[in-house]
């Protein structure tokens, strides 16, 4: 009897049932933020066994659990999963206009309707498992076994899960901190990171974190009671009003109806996610322990109780409260902040601003390996900093659009796990753009193809090659390169998307107005001169001409017959059969060789007749390995 009492009291201490009967999956996912789902759904799709652990009861991290509910930038690239995402709240609200409620952005919704569609997009996918308010309390890792961790979920039962592959996709790195990942915290200074921008001397300091608000118009008078320590003067310019005397930015004092309706969401709701002396708050809770965490996010939440205060007492929206159809929470906020900025691994490849602004004349070509894209700002938010250190002027630094290199995922060391979220290796600086919810859903759904193609051909992570996960990312309708020639559903999409990555025709970026843009223009004449990066690839033709002349059809089909011969390529039918071939499926008419060829057409015979993407490999730093 005592033995059999000892073996009921350990099972209740250790959760002896589950423990025993260990769940087995090919890939892991920590952290059911965007980057998380994105990952889940992909390593799905593509045939992995998946769980997806997440601490709160809501999916979505940003996007929802945290209120963020207004996706900045990507609204002409929707990449993959994140034009899924899209597509689905238009098709909830009644068309892509619907979503356009509010100034800051083209796409604005209700947390709860973007939680219950990723959730849809989960429940759709029967190889994957999705287990809420569970957190990791231990984790090992055996190079022949994969993964061992111990879980513990809302009632406090300890669950073990062995997995092949893990990802790390929680807010702040705190799985690669576990897993003794090398990371940075703060600026990096110019020396190490040769940004013209960065500061001289490295730092901590990281982005204000927000405790966002969903307020809801009640269309009548809302008592909410004064929040203790309230001081209007800790808002006072957040918009003009008659307690704004000394603005710390005058040209952005704008009216209070357009501070209010920055975030208009549908349904009469409002996001509160203001940066103008609003509710950003700055704190440093990265290296923090768990208790000391909460006790900053307590201080966070106040902040933002009393702006909400200042809203509704000081600027007279007195309609207007904190929404109790949003969020399931006591205090009726979001279940988590939203943190701008994470620990940024070491990882196989570090991408700052200059490989952005300009991507063609680094040392490494980090452009052929990319697995994202992203067209917005660098955008910081230090407003509530109070140092003394003089930061660099981060408001909408513009740079072109640019696309993310895989090797960001993955770290230097550190076998058997990818690093997804904000986390990847990125500098300080560049993290202003990377860090926006398009660009982390795709950075996810990279994580996700990478780690099925490993499970899939038996192989490490960093044994993968950078081709197969590109294609597996066109597959699934994402972008590589931010062109805007073509849209993704365009017969034309892949063989330019391609092409652009082997680096043989490169696009232009630049800045108009507000957007950031990048174009192979297509539909221009090919000169001679652009035809620079063909003799990387294939090394051992002749030399091309330098001039601008253009090139004609002719001597685009003897530059490839070129190519093919120093490759042992043997071309069936002849390059002019498979080129009328092309232009009648293109609908281009009657070939005539003698006509000058577009970059758009050089493109796609380069991509049909002689498929370089596929057939010359390149390292995770984008050098060709030539055989």
């Amino acid at each position: 009897m005592k033995y059999i009492l000892s073996i009921i009291i350990s099972c209740t201490l250790i959760g002896c049932s589950l423990q025993n009967e260990k769940n087995k999956y090919d890939v892991i996912i920590i952290g059911g933020g965007a980057s998380g789902v994105a990952a889940s759904l992909q390593a799905t799709r593509m045939g992995s066994k998946t769980l997806l652990i997440e601490e709160t009861a809501w999916l979505g991290g940003m996007l929802t659990a945290a209120g963020v509910s207004a996706i900045d930038g990507n609204y002409n690239l929707p990449a993959g999963i994140w034009g899924e995402f899209r597509e689905a709240l238009a098709n909830y609200y009644g068309g892509l206009d619907a979503l356009k409620t509010g100034w800051v952005s083209h796409v604005l919704y209700e947390p709860s309707v973007g939680e219950k569609i990723l959730s849809d997009f989960t429940q759709k996918e029967n190889l994957l498992t999705v287990w809420r308010e569970t957190a990791v309390k231990q984790l090992a890792y055996n190079r022949n076994k994969g993964w061992t961790i111990l879980l513990s979920n809302a009632n406090k039962t300890r669950i073990t899960v062995e997995g092949t592959l893990l990802i790390d996709a929680t807010e702040l790195g705190d799985i690669a901190k576990k897993c003794g990942v090398k990371y940075d915290i703060g600026m990096e200074s110019k020396k190490d990171t040769h940004e013209d921008i960065a500061p001289e001397k490295a730092n901590t300091i990281i982005q204000d974190l927000t405790y966002v608000a969903i307020l809801k118009d009640y269309h009548k008078k809302v008592a909410l009671k004064e929040p203790e320590g309230y001081d209007p003067k800790e808002f006072a310019c957040a918009c003009a009003n008659k307690i704004c005397i000394t603005p710390k930015e005058p040209d952005r004092v704008w009216s209070k109806d357009k501070m209010i309706t920055y975030g208009k969401l549908p349904q009469d709701k409002y996001m509160i996610n203001w940066p103008i002396e609003g509710n950003d708050f700055y704190v440093n809770l990265i290296e923090m322990t768990p208790e000391e965490r909460g006790k900053a996010i307590t201080y966070a939440k106040q902040f933002t109780l009393r702006f909400v205060y200042f809203i509704q007492h000081e600027l007279r929206y007195n309609t207007l409260g904190l929404a109790d159809d949003e969020y399931p929470t006591a205090d009726l906020l979001p279940f988590i902040p939203y943190h701008r900025e994470s620990r940024r691994i070491h990882g196989k490849v570090r991408f700052t601003l200059n490989d952005v602004v300009k991507p063609y004349q680094q040392a490494h070509p980090l452009y052929r390996t990319s697995i994202a894209v992203g067209d917005y700002p660098v955008d910081h938010h230090h407003t509530r900093y109070h140092g003394y250190e003089e930061l660099p002027d981060l408001y909408f630094h513009p740079i072109p659009s640019y696309g993310l290199p895989l090797g960001t995922l993955i770290p230097q060391k550190t076998k058997g796990l990818i690093v997804a979220e904000k986390s990847i290796s990125v500098s300080n600086i560049i993290n202003g753009t990377t860090r926006l919810q398009p660009v982390v859903l795709q950075i996810g759904q990279a994580a996700g193809a990478l780690a099925a193609l490993a499970v899939k051909n038996k192989v490490a992570i960093e044994d993968v090659k950078v081709r197969e996960v590109q294609q597996a990312i066109l597959n699934a309708k994402g972008y590589l390169l931010p062109y805007l020639d073509v849209a993704v559903g365009d017969p034309l999409f892949q063989p330019l998307q391609r092409i652009g990555a082997t680096g043989i025709l490169k696009g232009v970026g630049r800045n108009v107005e507000w957007a950031n843009q990048t174009w192979l223009r297509a539909d221009t004449c090919l000169l001679a001169d652009e035809l620079a990066g063909l003799q990387t690839v294939y090394p051992m033709i002749a030399g091309l001409p330098s001039t601008k002349e253009a090139v004609t059809i002719e001597q685009a089909l003897s530059l490839i017959q070129q190519c093919a011969a120093t490759e042992k390529i043997r071309l069936s039918p002849s390059p002019l059969q498979q080129a009328e071939q092309l232009w009648k499926r293109f609908g281009w008419g009657k070939i005539d060789t003698t006509e000058k060829i577009k970059r758009g057409q050089m493109a796609l015979l380069m991509d049909q007749l002689l498929h370089p993407f596929e057939k010359k490999e390149i390292t995770i730093t984008g050098e060709y390995i030539h055989k």
